[in-house]
């Protein structure tokens, strides 16, 4: 047996094709903001690759580029001065953080309307009311790449492994709402194995390179990994072993070119919907 392949490039390009569509016949141009502080070579690569998308897409994509250094205040400032610009649609503010700023604080600065990120708290609270309408990103794609499979949700029991706000916890949340029964698992879950060997839909977030073994996944299940690390030999791995898992499972997202191009097409297609909701309401 031998996993079908989920191919989140193509998945992706698909999205990015109907969000570019669907802004042509706006009349307006949807802007979104970057806010980028410091220098990390990771998130400089990232950042520029979604002003590329963006602005592929026909959408007004600038970066602000800030110092390391750069204080508190003075990323709160700008993110003040970006709610006030009726031009701008959506704030990003790309995270890791410098120590010296709380990624709370900026995050709870943000207008929810503009919060294409999906993580101010009242969006959150939103998802988890079931009346979201700008959700995190990544579990986000990962929906969106389940229903390009064809994955059955309603009453499969589905285990989210992480419970990161980011990934995990809206991604259970998204999962519950598509009628999933749903179980988070973490680091410290008893016989975490066990766990994940019940799981017909199997999403893996936890951060550690190949953690999930073959011998962890079900016959038949559907695996999303949205992981991504280096190992010591340089190459780029996911949360789970993906050659083990692939003679197991029935689908499986590969790494790289799963869950990763996902993201940013998402992150577009929120700034189009934020977009038109604000000027729905305006």
């Amino acid at each position: 047996m031998s996993a079908r392949i989920i191919d989140g490039k193509q998945v992706a390009a698909e999205l990015r094709a109907s969000v570019a569509a669907r802004t042509a016949g706006l009349g307006y141009t949807p802007g979104l903001v970057v806010v980028l502080v410091g220098d990390d070579p990771a998130s400089s690569v990232y950042v520029r690759n979604k002003d590329r998308a963006a602005n592929a897409a026909g959408i007004a994509a600038r970066t602000i580029r800030l110092p390391a250094a750069t204080t508190e205040a003075a990323v709160l400032a700008v993110i003040a001065g970006l709610n006030a610009d009726a031009a701008v649609d959506g704030i990003l503010v790309q995270l890791p953080l410098p120590p010296q700023i709380r990624a709370r604080a900026v995050i709870e600065a943000i207008d929810p309307a503009k919060d294409v990120d999906g993580f101010h708290p009242i969006n959150v609270g939103r998802l988890h009311d079931g009346v979201a309408s700008l959700v995190p990103c990544t579990p986000l794609g990962v929906m969106k790449l389940l229903a390009a499979s064809g994955t059955p949700l309603r009453g499969v029991r589905a285990l989210v492994l992480g419970r990161s706000a980011i990934v995990g916890k809206p991604m259970a949340a998204l999962l519950t709402a598509a009628d999933a029964t749903v179980t988070i698992a973490h680091s410290r879950t008893a016989d975490l194995a066990a766990e994940c060997r019940r799981a017909e839909v199997l999403v893996a977030a936890v951060g550690r390179p190949e953690m999930v073994r073959g011998d962890w996944i079900a016959p038949g299940a559907v695996v999303i990994d949205v992981g991504i690390n280096r190992r010591a030999d340089g190459a780029l791995v996911g949360d789970v072993a993906g050659a083990e898992a692939a003679r197991v499972a029935a689908a499986i997202t590969p790494v790289p070119g799963g869950v990763g191009p996902m993201t940013i097409a998402c992150l577009l297609e929120n700034t189009v919907t934020a977009a038109a909701a604000r000027r729905a309401a305006a």
